[in-house]
């Protein structure tokens, strides 16, 4: 079953399945190494939820719900 990245818990364990930003954030997180079947995991949430940080290839980054909702996920 697949879910969108911010729906995730924190320290729960996602392989990336889709990537439906646009262009230019896909791109982004392309070169940063976030690609399909890459290990994700939410590490820390900001005070207010928004955004995360989260850890993938040994990578910590922030990303906010509204991209996070475009990144579909399948849950380990």
């Amino acid at each position: 079953m697949y879910m969108t990245l911010n729906n995730l818990k924190l320290n729960e364990k996602a392989v990336v399945k889709k990537i439906s930003c646009d262009n230019k954030i896909t791109r982004r997180l392309y070169d940063l190494g976030l690609l399909e079947n890459t290990l994700i995991c939410p590490i820390f949430s900001s005070p207010f939820g928004d955004p995360r940080a989260y850890e993938f290839r040994g990578n910590i980054i922030a990303i906010r719900n509204d991209d996070a909702t475009n990144i579909f996920v399948e849950v380990l």
